[in-house]
């Protein structure tokens, strides 16, 4: 398989595409049908969405996606575990129930075709002697989506019951939309660091502690951020904690970042200068400015 656009391109093109209203709707749209091309119309419910476009064309798509998986039992069982836990190979082979070693080999042949790509913590742990498992990225947004709330109810879709595909979402769809939300808040710290340019940028992980958002600028400088996808104020506690979790993992960063989607308490924002900078919704438009017909990729299969 070719290789896929980046997270920002499939954003920039989807956003162009469909027009959402509000970056909120469109982040919470993008992480379900990200990358795929397709029209959406952005009036809808995303609930209603998913049926007509999803659900009820299961055959079809489920017939597209098996013939890059082969419908291997144990790269379907890998899939769905990465797309609904924190993303951690030995996470994902346990939820899966799968030995190290068959795991191992699924996940290279998904990498291979494109599905996947493995992500490593940006430093290593303080600890030499602890592992940190690499995690596993989906290439495009819906095909987490697909592995999360879809194929793991295929029984039932096929009957024509949506029942419980559509009840696994609604309980867990915010928490969902966390990880579409922290990759584009990597792009947006990207775009932000002007004069200064970001050089590196991911998340850190070990045993104790991980940090949404670490990363170096050209002139030497950590970044440390974290992520808030809530619609209540990020409080002064949000910037206590990223501190919290930098000390524990040995790391002194010279800029804090807090990207919230419900805004920023008064006495967060107090906090706000050269050193501790804050992120809203409202900035996340720098990711679609000029926006145009290049940015616009082409739906290479059905369109649905």
């Amino acid at each position: 398989m070719s290789k896929k656009p980046s997270l920002l391109q499939q954003f920039r093109s989807f956003y162009f595409q469909n027009k959402p209203q509000d970056i909120e709707q469109a982040i919470e749209y993008f992480a379900v049908f990200g990358g795929m091309s397709w029209s959406v119309e952005m009036t809808k419910s995303l609930e209603e969405l998913i049926e007509n476009k999803v659900l009820k064309n299961y055959t079809y798509i489920h017939g597209d996606i098996t013939k890059v998986t082969h419908s291997d039992k144990i790269s379907h069982s890998l899939l769905s575990a990465a797309a609904v836990g924190d993303g951690r190979i030995h996470s994902a082979l346990k939820r899966a129930r799968i030995s190290r070693a068959e795991g191992e080999d699924a996940v290279d042949a998904l990498c291979d075709k494109g599905i996947l790509k493995t992500e490593f913590s940006l430093e290593s742990p303080p600890n030499a002697d602890e592992k940190v498992d690499e995690k596993l990225n989906f290439n495009t947004p819906f095909m987490r989506f697909w592995f999360a709330f879809v194929s793991p109810f295929f029984k039932t879709i096929k009957e024509g019951d949506f029942k419980e595909a559509k009840e696994s979402f609604a309980n867990r769809k915010s928490e969902f939309f966390e990880l579409t939300f922290l990759k584009l808040s990597h792009e947006l710290v990207k775009k932000s660091f002007k004069d200064d340019p970001i050089v590196e940028i991911g998340s850190y992980w070990d045993r104790n502690t991980q940090i949404d958002i670490l990363a170096k600028t050209k002139s030497g400088k950590v970044v440390a951020g974290a992520c808030r996808y809530s619609n209540q104020k990020a409080k002064k506690s949000s910037l206590t904690k990223l501190q919290e979790q930098c000390h524990l993992a040995k790391l002194k960063p010279d800029i804090s970042i807090i990207v919230s989607k419900g805004g920023f308490s008064n006495e967060l924002k107090a906090l706000k200068g050269e050193d501790v900078r804050l992120f809203a919704l409202k900035n996340f438009k720098t990711l679609i400015e000029d926006l145009s017909e290049k940015d616009f990729i082409e739906c290479v299969g059905k369109k649905y």
